[in-house]
Formats: structure tokens, C-alpha cells, sequence
């Protein structure tokens, strides 16, 4: 881990080419604002899909620390992270592995399950498969294995059409995770380092937390803290922290759920939580007494990078 100091060089990685490249944009805008108001020297690099023309504009600003405000395929999914390994500079947030680990939804899960946290069924199939036998009885969830921000989920009722799936999915060559449909309750813990923070119920008008309800300055609503009782409340911090430490991220990191009764689910754990006006981890950072430049300042300084 390296010492960060106010004046350091610091690159902001956004943009990019993913599927989340607005919130990207979103994101590191509000973080180069913050990090300019705390004195820090920053360049905006917004990724290009040349890596190597990526590789020389982070070279051409010599940074101390790259903060890593990607979204979505090639940011938060270990590619980046390798890159930036490679280059030697320490970078924000989970490394090549636990970010590669925690975008894959089912191998993530597996991980979850084999040290006793609590996950939904779930079969890895194509949209060839689903249209031969469909998994579950509906309804249940089809979701990308390798997205973020609930890009590409769908609730599949007893009216949906599997047909249409083909407008988004490739018939044989995307690999799909279809899931049991759990009802009940949205929550969401953030972790920083070895801390969980609190958590927080959503609630949206859709039938769980999509991409707009997620984005969308009236999209969603979220009580903080979420009215449970104690001891679930308590569960949920404790499992929060250990999904975050079973797949060894670092940094920050948010674990969503479903909570049906009294009955905790890991949907899945996002390495690179949005940090946008609407975002849920500023949200709770600031419940529990950390401001927006005191949290950007922390991710600064556990900043590292795998050998």
C-alpha cells in the first residue's frame, strides 16, 4: 500500500465502453471534484477500448494512486485491475481476482455457499436451454452472468414471452444464470476494509431494484436505517462482511439481498458500488458519521495492487 498525501497525482479511470459507461461518467465526475477539493493533481482519463493507448495516457500522467471510477465489463471485472497490476500503480477498490470472482455471479456464489452464507438457487444455461426447459416454475430471474446495475435482469412471470430474451441474449453463445425468484424485502449493506456500515431497505415502484430505479433521481426510495429487528439487522452486517472477505476484496464493496421473512439472500456483491448523488454506499458512509471527501480520501489510502 502506498502513502498518499494531499498533492499526490491521482488519474481518475471513467467512461469507459461497458453498458454503464453514463454512470461512469456520473461517477467520476463527482469523485474528480471531490479529490480537486481536497488539493489532490487530477487527470480525467476517460478509457478508450485501445488499451494500449490506454496504458500511455496513464504513463503520460505519472500517477501516485489511479482511482478506478469504471463500471461494468473491463472495470470492475479484474481487466483493468490486471492492467494496472501489471503497470506496478496501486488503484482503488478489489484486485484482479476478487473483482473477476465477484462479476461472475454463479462462481461467486459457490464461494458464498461453501462458507455457509446464505444464496438462491440458481442453473447456468444458454437461451437455447431456457426455451427447451425452463429451470423453475415461474416466476424466477434471468439475469447476464458478468453485469452490473441490474443490466439485463428480468422477471420472468407467468405472461413473459422467453422469445424475447433473444433481443438482448445471443440464442447460444451467452451464458445466462436463471435464479429463483425469492419475494420479500431489498437491502443493501455496504463494507469498507473490515467494517460493514448499515443497512439500507429499497423500495421501488418496479419489482426489484433495475437499472432506472437505480439512476433515477425519484427511481427509488431508501430507508436508512432499514426497520428490522435487531438481530437481522446484526445478521446482515455479519454476512456483508463475510462475503466481502471470502472472495478477499478490499476496499469497498456492496451486498445485496433479498429477505424473505426473516430469511436472508445474497444476490450478489458489487466491487465497484456507484458513488453518484443516488448511490447507496455515500449514503450509509454518511449515516455513520463519514463525509463524501472523507470516504474518497480512505479508498485513496488503501489504494494498492496485486504482484
Amino acid at each position: 500500500m502506498k502513502t498518499v498525501k494531499v498533492g499526490s497525482r491521482v488519474t481518475v479511470l471513467y467512461g469507459g465502453f461497458s453498458s454503464e459507461r453514463e454512470i461512469s461518467l456520473i461517477t467520476g465526475t463527482q469523485v474528480s471534484s471531490a479529490l480537486r477539493a481536497m488539493d489532490y493533481d487530477v487527470t480525467m482519463v476517460d478509457v478508450p477500448r485501445d488499451i494500449k493507448k490506454m496504458v500511455d495516457l496513464i504513463h503520460e500522467s505519472k500517477p501516485d494512486v489511479v482511482f478506478n471510477a469504471l463500471h461494468g465489463k473491463f472495470g470492475e471485472d479484474g481487466s483493468v485491475q490486471g492492467v494496472l497490476d501489471m503497470m506496478r500503480v496501486p488503484y482503488t477498490n478489489s484486485g484482479r481476482i476478487a473483482s473477476s470472482i465477484a462479476m461472475h455471479k454463479i462462481f461467486s456464489k459457490k464461494i458464498f455457499s461453501s462458507v455457509g452464507l446464505p444464496v438462491v438457487q440458481d442453473h447456468l444455461l444458454t437461451l437455447n436451454d431456457l426455451q427447451r426447459n425452463e429451470p423453475f416454475s415461474r416466476p424466477y430471474v434471468i439475469k447476464p452472468l458478468d453485469e452490473g446495475s441490474s443490466v439485463g435482469v428480468f422477471i420472468i412471470n407467468d405472461d413473459f414471452d422467453i422469445s424475447s430474451l433473444s433481443d438482448f441474449f445471443s440464442v447460444d453463445t451467452n451464458y445466462l444464470m436463471a435464479e429463483e425468484y425469492i419475494p420479500g424485502r431489498e437491502l443493501t449493506v455496504a463494507v469498507l476494509g473490515d467494517k460493514s456500515l448499515a443497512v439500507t431497505e429499497i423500495q421501488t415502484r418496479s419489482d426489484f431494484y433495475n437499472y432506472s430505479a437505480k439512476y433515477s433521481p425519484d427511481g427509488s426510495s431508501h430507508i436508512l436505517p432499514a426497520k428490522l429487528n435487531k438481530d437481522i439487522y446484526n445478521d446482515l452486517l455479519d454476512i456483508s462482511l463475510s462475503a466481502h472477505q471470502s472472495i478477499n476484496c478490499r476496499g469497498v464493496s456492496r451486498v445485496d439481498f433479498r429477505l424473505d421473512g426473516n430469511d436472508p439472500y445474497i444476490l450478489e456483491i458489487n466491487t465497484q458500488p456507484g458513488l453518484t448523488p443516488t448511490s447507496l454506499v455515500p449514503e450509509q458512509a454518511a449515516y455513520v458519521g463519514i463525509s463524501f471527501n472523507d470516504l474518497i480520501s480512505w479508498m485513496m489510502e488503501n489504494a494498492a495492487c496485486d504482484s
